[in-house]
């Protein structure tokens, strides 16, 4: 059964005239690009460990193929802000799965993609604990109501942001939660 027992979360940015290759060096940036990822959907393992990424990356060898959920975005539009963000919510309850989600964004910060991806993750780990949410509610209102329903631990995010230069060049960001088994 392949079920992965740890998670790490990582993130990174990369310039170059090529898309493809500011791609390679975002993932580079994230530490990941000597892997063979493969995305998933969005459901954080029951009993999975959060670990540093450092700790994580040393359980991989180069070439392997490697689970993650990732979000990611280019542009070469001079001045163009962008973000990419990878959301989390974890049950109280260990033994039930949570969710991860991915969110990218033209226009918003570091902060607001990285609300909105935790928001998203957090919502749909909600309705399958049976959490009536009011969807106009804002993100700390909601964060509240997960707080007293006592059945969401946790909720995070990894979100990197980055301005596209005026050179011409594209840039990528990436954001990712890599499950190692």
């Amino acid at each position: 059964m392949f079920v992965p027992k740890r998670v790490i979360f990582t993130k990174g940015v990369g310039t170059h005239k090529e898309e493809l290759t500011s791609f390679e060096l975002a993932l580079r940036d994230a530490g990941i690009e000597k892997f063979n990822l493969v995305q998933v959907s969005s459901i954080f393992p029951p009993a999975a460990k959060i670990i540093p990424r450092s700790v994580g990356i040393k359980k991989l060898s180069p070439g392997q193929i490697v689970f993650c959920v990732m979000s990611k975005l280019s542009s070469n539009e001079p001045r163009r802000l962008m973000a990419a963000s990878v959301g989390c919510a974890i049950p109280t309850d260990r033994k039930l799965y949570g969710y991860l989600s991915e969110h990218h964004a033209y226009g918003q910060t570091d902060t607001v993609a990285g609300d909105y991806s935790e928001d998203l993750a957090a919502a749909m780990l909600a309705s399958t604990l049976g959490i009536e949410l009011d969807e106009n509610l804002g993100w700390d209102e909601k964060k509240e109501i997960y707080r007293i329903s006592d059945k969401i631990v946790k909720t995070t995010n990894v979100t990197q942001s980055a301005i596209v230069k005026g050179d011409g060049k594209f840039t990528t960001v990436v954001a990712a939660a890599v499950l190692i088994l």
